[in-house]
């Protein structure tokens, strides 16, 4: 072994050996079938430390099931359609959608995907992902377009998906429809405005609002029943200021009667109160703010200014006429699109929807059929499912995206949808194939929306289950699709409950009636240094792994991530790479210290031969297969709950504390200086040097995937016959064993050794310092009689030249010196 381990080297070294096997093809690793539902990472610019923390806890996951004996189905996809691609490529290349011919801007923007795409799974590579890259999918090609689309004909036919004009979530900045999922919540500061209308007989009538420059769009005005102070408006007008519409007075119990002064005037629209109001009084419908977020040519005086324009406007116009009663300055919530931050307005549109309101129980039950780690993310998806309000809006406004495959007949409005056989299509680009099936007409327009990209994303398990089997084509009526879901595992952070994993559970649940996976993991986020928050691209506080990747192993920064609990957010800073450089060094060290006694092992490695060592293996030896075999049990055990973190501090501590600190310095004479003790016990501790060493490597290698081959390739494979440290297996290898008679002897050991190592440290002596001769305290002559059968081992790690035991008494433990001489006492409890 080199004297040092240079990442820079082995790094790309190990990741070509695995591409050129195929080290973790599924063929190559048989067993029974682990499925990840791997997500698929938005192509929406560069990636950043944020991605690498999450993408790499699943890889330690999928690692460690590959080496436990299964099949790991592990795809990798890319989420390259949709708006945020969209913004992407418009930044890049400085160009706007609606400037540029629909097919022109498209074009460019699977050109961009492609390169985004092709820089992420290098990056991805880089860092020692595991997944199988001849399983890739984009949620923009021909077969997820099919899919997509097959999946909405079918829901369609279910009669889970409707079209319907109504009152939508839309973003004038983004110029698109957005559904509550994609909503964040800001608090603003905004003013509170008691603005004079007047009733239809002269009388003021003072009303309260926040969003003056709707009064254009006001349709009527509200009072509870039971509100003694208006029931005298009943049947009566009020009159809007400013714009003179005489809107109908009206009693609704959803009035606050104790908010502001018991009025409330209804727009269309300002919040989703005002929405349920003009469904349930049956009321005019004004559109005052357009698509393009500029006042109508109904808002009067107020029309082609924006919406915050036109508030100054209004506000301006009440003074002068004295309609204006008061202002007060207040902190509110209020809806922002999660993707460019800023206020959404609700507008009447002909959308596609889902229906999901009516599945509140299902979806909550399904929940219960899957294991949640951390378990309390449950109760955030519980929590979002009870507080649904809308159905599931699934059209957007834009460009590059999937269609729906649906043409509109202009004189019946019949929706002719695609045929099976057709897709992917495109109706934009492809003519309805005949006239209308209602009434023979050939007035038919194409459906130009395309779909809420979660409404592909979530088809996952469905497209991953045709990258498995590529020779079906139709995963909603394949018979094997319920032998395949539900999928062993989702992995996914928190922030994206709310869609991802909420979606995909209405989606397989209305196609198969299933759960979509037996687990979902889900991984916190990666706060800055800085106090900027989450890291994030938009939020512009990302950090690029590239740059650490040229710093920094790959490994020290796997290391890092798998240190961070499940479900919970975590700080990044640079420093902490430190510590799993720390242990790839410490690592590499203690292998080269073993390597030149592994010489000479060719034909007696076979693990069986533990057996015939009998009493000559000694009770070192015992001990650490003891210590290790206790170890790996607390490490599967974290494992299989999905709490690699834990797993990790449990070799983390095996290793440093029992392995380097403890064995390491116990064997070192025995090794060095083998005369004085017999061949059989040296030779079993050479032996168990080189299987604890393979065990360790084991451990390991799902977090530190890289240093671990290099060591195997360089110590183990001529004797393993295994191409690969990550295709051995932990039931061969991690065989258990029980001592614990020589296990308690042996602790005793280890607290003589580290009571003299303290004691020569605070003299300041070397640990190598002689020591004429040394008392151990026990408590009973059987352990006085257990230790002295070891003597050798003892004079060999403390260095003691004469060993007494003595029954305990009250005595503590002391270095001391006497003509030139060091003499210790040391006191087992």
């Amino acid at each position: 072994m080199e004297k040092r381990y240079e990442h820079h080297q082995c790094e790309p070294a190990t990741q070509q050996k695995w591409a050129t096997e195929k080290t973790y093809a599924m063929e190559n690793n048989p067993g029974k079938v682990f499925s990840i539902d791997t997500p698929p990472p938005t192509v929406s610019g560069t990636l950043h430390i944020g991605h690498i923390f999450s993408y790499t806890q699943t890889d330690i996951v999928a690692r460690y099931k590959r080496m436990n004996g299964f099949s790991v189905f592990y795809p990798f996809g890319f989420d390259d359609n949709g708006l945020p691609t969209e913004r992407y490529v418009e930044k890049k290349r400085s160009i706007r959608a609606h400037e540029m011919s629909r097919s022109d801007f498209i074009a460019v923007c699977i050109e961009e995907s492609l390169n985004a795409a092709e820089t992420f799974k290098k990056l991805w590579q880089r860092m020692g992902l595991s997944a199988d890259w001849s399983l890739v999918y984009s949620t923009i090609s021909d077969n997820v377009r099919r899919i997509s689309q097959e999946s909405f004909l079918e829901l369609y036919k279910k009669d889970y998906i409707y079209r319907k004009q109504e009152p939508a979530l839309y973003c004038t900045t983004c110029r698109t429809s957005v559904a509550q999922a994609e909503l964040d919540d800001q608090e603003l500061p905004s003013l509170f405005n008691d603005i004079i209308f007047k009733d239809s007989d002269g009388n003021d009538l003072i009303i309260g609002t926040t969003r003056p420059e709707l009064l254009p769009a006001c349709v009527a005005v509200l009072y509870h029943p039971s509100d003694m102070r208006y029931g005298h408006l009943k049947g009566k007008k009020a009159i809007v200021p400013l714009f003179g519409q005489a809107v109908p007075l009206l009693e609704d119990d959803l009035v606050n009667p104790e908010k502001g002064t018991g009025l409330v005037m209804v727009c269309t629209f300002g919040d989703k109160t005002d929405v349920i109001w003009y469904k349930k009084h049956n009321l005019a419908y004004r559109q005052v703010i357009g698509l393009d977020g500029k006042c109508t040519e109904l808002a009067g005086f107020l029309q082609d200014l924006k919406v915050a324009d036109a508030r100054v406007s209004v506000l301006e116009k009440l003074k002068e006429s004295n309609l204006l009663v008061r202002q007060e300055a207040i902190m509110h919530s209020v809806n922002v699109h999660e993707r460019c931050k800023k206020e959404l307005e609700l507008t009447v549109l002909s959308q596609w929807f889902i229906a999901i309101l009516s599945y509140k129980q299902q979806f909550l039950d399904i929940a219960d059929e899957i294991n949640w780690h951390p378990t309390f993310m449950k109760s955030r998806y519980n929590d979002w499912v009870k507080n649904l309000g809308w159905d599931w809006g699934i059209s957007r406004q834009r460009f590059y995206g999937i269609p729906f495959p649906a043409w509109h007949c202009q004189d019946c409005n019949k929706i002719l949808l695609a045929h099976v056989d057709q897709l992917p299509v495109d109706p934009q680009e492809t003519p309805h194939d005949g006239p209308c099936t209602e009434c023979g007409s050939n007035n038919i327009k194409p459906d130009t929306d395309v779909m809420d990209t979660w409404n592909t994303s979530s088809l996952s398990p469905y497209i991953c289950y045709e990258l498995l089997n590529k020779e079906n084509s139709n995963p909603f009526h394949d018979d094997q699709m319920s032998n395949f879901l539900p999928m062993s595992m989702r992995p996914q952070a928190h922030d994206i409950i709310r869609t991802w994993a909420f979606d995909t559970i209405v989606k397989t649940w209305m196609h198969h009636g299933i759960a979509p996976w037996k687990d979902i993991v889900i991984s916190g986020h990666v706060l800055s240094d800085k106090g900027k928050g989450k890291i994030s691209k938009k939020d512009g506080n990302a950090m690029d792994p590239i740059t650490l990747l040229e710093k920094h192993p790959a490994d020290a920064i796997r290391y890092w991530t798998a240190t961070g609990r499940l479900g919970h957010d975590m700080m990044f800073s640079e420093e902490q790479l430190a510590v799993g450089q720390k242990l790839i060094t410490k690592l590499w060290n203690a292998f080269r210290f073993a390597e030149p006694h592994f010489m000479g092992f060719e034909k007696s490695l076979n693990r069986p031969a533990l057996r015939s060592l009998g009493e000559g293996w000694g009770a070192i030896n015992k001990w650490l297969f003891h210590t290790i075999s206790a170890c790996f049990a607390k490490y599967q055990h974290y494992f299989e709950q999905h709490e690699f973190g834990l797993a990790l501090s449990t070799i983390d501590q095996f290793f440093w504390n029992d392995f380097c600190d403890n064995y390491l310095e116990l064997i070192k004479n025995q090794l060095f200086n083998p005369e004085h003790y017999n061949t059989q016990e040296v030779e079993a501790t050479k032996w168990t040097l080189y299987h604890a060493g393979l065990r360790i490597l084991q451990m390991y290698a799902p977090y530190l995937p890289h240093a671990t081959e290099t060591i195997y390739q360089e110590l183990y494979r001529k004797h393993e016959a295994i191409g690969s440290i990550h295709q051995t297996r932990y039931q061969d290898v991690q065989i258990p064993y029980v001592f614990e008679s020589e296990s308690s002897v042996m602790n005793n050991i280890i607290a003589i050794a580290t009571q003299v190592r303290k004691l020569k440290s605070e003299k300041q002596l070397s640990l190598k310092t002689s020591i004429e001769a040394m008392t151990v305290f026990v408590q009973n002559s059987d352990l006085s009689e257990a230790l002295a059968e070891h003597n050798q081992l003892i004079r060999g790690v403390t260095q003691a030249l004469e060993i007494t035991y003595v029954p305990h008494t009250d005595q503590s433990s002391q270095l001391s010196e006497s003509e030139g001489a060091w003499h210790a006492q040391v006191v087992l409890g």
